[in-house]
């Protein structure tokens, strides 16, 4: 039973982790009344607890069998690998358990190919071995080709080899007995109605099992999935045949239930803060089904304590995460919000960085270099002067030999003003809206310059072979983007931060032994077109 004096819930020393697992060292596992939104029952005097078993270390139902059957199967300096046929909660638990109490990392899972991927990821995530199965995805417990006699076999045949074999080894149920039932109970002792669902059946038979010797008053409600249909865990009632465990006397009642119910209201239930999974919504349908009944048939206050209330617990035994496709697979669009702008989710795609948008100030001496020395009035004539055609300018100033500049403004524009040796790709329009003010502009722009870049043609792919790369636009935002996409095909690619706009208004003024580019505003066709914003370039003396 577990211990009463560790209220603040803190583990310390060369054994932390242990008694951080351990149901002995640590207070009992949250029982939480769900709140009335959730409970239709609740004006009928029944009152309904959440059983959170998803709150031990491994986050699952699980742990508690884990820790008993390795506790009992493990054999000290002999035991080297262990086998465990199981869809992901056991297996998990194991693969923890036996690091934390046994020190043996070899943790096999032996599973159905059916498995979704997310979880065999999860159990990879948790350092696995694992090895698929074909045939039924829960096969019979005494079924020669199936993966449960396989693992089996294997213990059989290697001593160094153990398989707890969950589904006929008692252990699995009786850590219920020894834990999960005793909390239950001295948490509620009024309790009325256990409810559980039943996959191994082990969680059942334990909690049966449990109340029938420790309070009998206690009805003892089973779940299990409707025929022909599955919910991850619980099997259905013509599955539950060759399971050996005395599960029939521990069960009173068994109701069926489908998986869009459990999926439902297990989303329900996460919405309303408590966040369990599929099986979780499974038992509490079971629950509503069985209360539903009763109701119908008059019968319902038989169950009623002293108290003339009737306090139900059913087990929250997994957490949504590893199930989200299937939330959304099982219950359609329509219970989930919108998201909007959700074309952006398939374009757009690679990083941005800060430090690849410059300010002009820092990365136009990055690409031009002076290529004689010019005089001052020099300077201003074929800047000030003759800026249209860049007679002077492009005499002066130059493209350095390792760079390239890429214009995505379109030809027109390139042709009023250009930065010297620009090449012109003309992906954008001054009339078009930002790529980040509108969606449908990201979407175009990014595709059409992804799809450019994936293959480009020979001059433009050897224009660009070993060259830093400076792309220059209107306004800085789509620049932005084609640089994104050029970062991610491989090219070193700046973008200069607003574009043609953060070039300013072009002028010259003399500076210690050196000349400032800086701002002027030259109109084009009745369109006010920014050159550029202080940009030092050094003129040797």
């Amino acid at each position: 039973m577990s211990n009463n004096n560790n209220f603040l819930n803190v583990y310390k020393g060369a054994n932390s982790v242990q008694d951080y697992f351990d149901p002995d060292s640590a207070p009992p596992l949250p029982l939480v009344e769900i709140p009335d939104q959730l409970n239709p029952y609740r004006r009928d005097g029944v009152r309904i607890y959440a059983k959170m078993m998803t709150m031990h270390p491994a986050n699952n139902v699980k742990a508690m069998p884990a820790l008993n059957l390795l506790e009992k199967s493990v054999v000290p300096g002999k035991t080297k690998t262990i086998i465990e046929y199981s869809s992901g909660s056991t297996v998990i638990s194991m693969s923890l358990v036996s690091r934390v109490f046994h020190g043996v990392p070899d943790v096999r899972a032996f599973l159905s190919n059916k498995t979704s991927v997310a979880k065999l990821r999860l159990m990879q995530f948790f350092g696995l071995d694992i090895t698929l199965f074909g045939g039924p995805s829960q096969p019979e417990p005494t079924d020669e080709r199936g993966g449960i006699r396989a693992a089996e076999r294997m213990a059989e045949d290697n001593e160094s080899i153990i398989n707890p074999n969950q589904y006929e080894n008692d252990d699995n149920w009786k850590a219920h007995v020894r834990w999960t039932g005793p909390q239950i109970l001295r948490q509620l002792p009024e309790i009325n109605l256990i409810c559980a669902g039943m996959g191994t059946s082990g969680t059942m038979t334990g909690l049966g099992m449990y109340f029938k010797e420790s309070k009998s008053s206690v009805f003892r409600l089973g779940v299990c999935t409707a025929p022909g249909d599955r919910v991850p865990g619980p099997r259905s009632f013509a599955l539950l045949a060759p399971v050996e465990f005395p599960w029939k006397s521990a069960v009173d009642h068994i109701e069926e239930v489908g998986s869009h119910d459990s999926f439902s209201l297990s989303l329900d239930m996460c919405r309303q803060g408590i966040v369990c999974g599929p099986s979780s919504g499974f038992n509490l349908r079971g629950l509503f089904q069985f209360i539903g009944k009763q109701k119908a048939a008059g019968t319902l206050s038989k169950y009623a304590g002293e108290d003339g209330e009737i306090h139900c617990v059913f087990l929250c035994c997994d957490l949504p995460y590893q199930y989200i496709n299937e939330y959304f697979d099982k219950l359609g669009s329509e219970y989930f919000p919108s998201i909007k702008n959700e074309a952006l989710t398939k374009v757009d795609l690679y990083r941005y960085d800060e430090a690849w948008e410059k300010d002009a100030t820092t990365v136009l001496p990055l690409f031009l270099e002076t290529r004689r020395v010019a005089t001052k009035e020099e300077m201003l004539s074929g800047i000030l002067q003759e800026a249209a055609n860049q007679n002077g300018l492009s005499e002066a100033i130059a493209l350095k030999d390792d760079a390239v500049i890429i214009d995505i403004r379109q030809p027109v524009a390139f042709g009023e003003f250009s930065l010297p040796g620009s090449v012109n790709l003309p992906f954008v329009d001054s009339s078009t809206a930002s790529p980040f003010s509108d969606p449908a502009v990201l979407e175009a722009l990014w595709l059409k310059i992804d799809e450019y870049f994936r293959a480009p043609c020979s001059e433009v792919a050897s224009l660009l072979q070993g060259k830093r790369i400076l792309i220059l636009c209107y306004d800085g935002d789509s620049s932005r983007v084609a640089t994104s996409v050029l970062r991610a095909k491989g090219y070193e690619a700046d973008s200069v931060r607003g574009g043609l706009q953060g070039l300013a208004k072009l002028q010259l003024r003399e500076a210690k032994g050196h000349y400032i580019v800086a701002n002027r505003q030259r109109p084009k066709q009745g369109i006010a077109v920014t050159v550029t914003r202080e940009v030092e370039l050094v003129i040797p003396s």
